[in-house]
């Protein structure tokens, strides 16, 4: 589909409205997500955070619901950020008190409208839950407040009765209407018709608050502001209640890549938001998150790393940058030539053509035992072959080993040495000493080796880290070498470290014949 295709399709299903605002409610409905607990210094810099990003109002709490929250609210405002500052409250005059007492000038406040609501928690009348509705908002109002009204499970509220309460509370001075999609029941299709009618029968902003049951939130947002809502209610991370909320990186980029507006938010600060609040809130993004996950901007696929090399928009909607992100090329079993070089030029390893191959087949054979090559492993990997044996006259060619409680254990090595094959067992205090002691039974007639330094480091925390051994080894005229390897197995890179030492001392050996 081409871009005039799509504006045609923009321009005639779209309603926009003048202006969109975000209204993030991390500190409040995101503090709900179990588990999360935040301390008054966390919302203090959470919300420091947020009004740097430039979202338009912040809901920093519920001011009546404990001492902590009244305390955080009151800070907070005292800060004098460029965000409004939003309390929650109930439909009761203590909780907007509570509001008023944090010195808070907007107060988002709400009453359950469904029957489940009106009938098994308020146990209210709709007579009485209109009149409670009617009488919160024009005591606000009456304070000098600001107000947004939320019908509590609208989305599970008959329509009538839904149209009923919203005029009244309008009547009362409600500066804004808020739509909560308590428990995430909507798809985009009733979306469209829900919003489509209240934007239709009222002239006051209306705002979205959707939660993320059926994994809709973000789809549900953006279909109620194409048709004309107001103001999303947004969670860094889409963090909250069970499933979560809409997520304020998604709408953000969302709204600025696919529908072009403009917004206050500063979407270079995206990553490092997500990244603080995942700290403070202990809650770890899963690695495919949009936007702000780990692998939203990995790639492992030759095919695509090709495509991402001569133009990133091939295998991207945005450019990392755009959100303060970072793109990975990660190597493994998928990884193509290109993507091998690319990072090899970032590091500045140059490599030959049969040096780059050795490079090449190991990383795609740890690929294919299910590990993933990080940025480490792989300088590890090419610098070891930068610094290997030119020539290899002694090769291994087989490994065999018995380790266990009752048995010593016992190494069987076959090398290629110099064309011909020999095999032979040996034993050791250790399946590497074992595999060490075959190799000097087999090479005793080529050269007799000390090894005077033996060093095993792993590259990367972890069980499957790769093992990285350096080794010194000496012959009876003096020379000594170094030898180093790396593998996913430490008795295998033990014995490829010392062959790869003992290659370069007979490689000065016969050099100097």
């Amino acid at each position: 589909m081409f871009d005039e295709d799509i504006e045609t399709i923009k321009k005639q299903n779209m309603n926009l409205a003048d202006e969109i605002y975000i209204l993030d409610t991390t500190l409040r409905d995101g503090e709900q997500t179990p588990g999360v607990a935040l301390t008054v210094d966390d919302k203090i810099q959470i919300a420091q955070k947020l009004d740097n990003v430039g979202v338009d109002k912040i809901e920093v709490g519920f001011p009546a619901s404990s001492k902590g929250e009244l305390i955080s609210s009151k800070q907070i405002k005292s800060l004098n950020l460029s965000s409004t500052v939003v309390g929650l409250a109930r439909s009761v005059k203590n909780d907007i008190d509570a509001v008023l007492d944090a010195d808070l000038d907007y107060i988002h406040t709400f009453i359950g409208t469904s029957p489940l609501h009106r009938d098994y928690k308020l146990k209210m009348s709709k007579e009485t839950t209109i009149s409670t509705a009617v009488e919160a908002v024009e005591y606000a109002k009456d304070h000098g407040l600001s107000v947004e009204f939320s019908a509590e499970d609208a989305t599970r509220t008959e329509r009538d009765f839904l149209f009923e309460i919203y005029r009244d509370v309008v009547d009362a001075g409600a500066d804004f209407l808020d739509i909560p999609d308590t428990v995430g029941i909507l798809t985009p299709i009733i979306t469209r018709d829900l919003i489509t009618d209240i934007k239709s029968n009222f002239k006051t902003p209306i705002s979205v608050h959707f939660h993320n049951d059926f994994g809709l939130a973000t789809a549900n947002t953006l279909t109620a502001i194409e048709c004309g809502a107001n103001q999303a209610h947004v969670t860094v991370n889409g963090i909250g209640e069970r499933t979560g909320n809409t997520s304020l990186e998604e709408i953000v980029v969302a709204l600025h890549s696919a529908y072009g507006i403009k917004l206050n938010v500063d979407t270079s600060q995206l990553y490092s938001l997500s990244e603080f609040v995942g700290r403070l809130t202990g809650i770890k993004m899963p690695v495919n998150k949009p936007i702000v996950g780990d692998n939203a901007f990995a790639h492992e696929s030759g095919i695509h790393v090709h495509g991402i090399l001569n133009n990133s928009s091939t295998y991207e909607p945005i450019s990392p940058e755009l959100v303060g992100h970072s793109r990975k090329i990660v190597l493994g079993k998928h990884t193509g030539a290109n993507a091998l070089k690319s990072k090899l030029k970032e590091y500045h390893i140059d490599l030959n053509d049969e040096q780059f191959d050795k490079v090449f087949n190991q990383i795609k054979a740890l690929g294919d035992k299910g590990k993933c090559v990080t940025d480490d492993d792989l300088k590890a990997i090419a610098l070891t072959e930068l610094g290997s044996a030119r020539e290899t006259p002694i090769k291994l060619k087989g490994l065999g080993l018995l380790c266990g409680a009752i048995v010593s254990p016992t190494a069987t090595v076959k090398l290629e040495i110099d064309g011909v094959e020999k095999e032979t067992s040996d034993t050791g205090v250790g399946p590497v000493d074992a595999a060490l002691n075959a190799i000097r039974d087999l090479i005793q007639d080529t050269m007799d080796i000390e090894l005077e330094e033996y060093n095993l480091e792993a590259i990367n925390g972890g069980t499957d880290a790769l093992a990285d051994v350096f080794v010194i080894s000496s012959d009876k005229e003096g020379n000594k070498s170094t030898g180093r390897a790396i593998n996913d197995d430490i008795v295998m890179a033990s014995i490829l470290a010392v062959l790869d030492s003992i290659n370069k001392l007979l490689l000065i050996k016969r050099s100097e014949i």
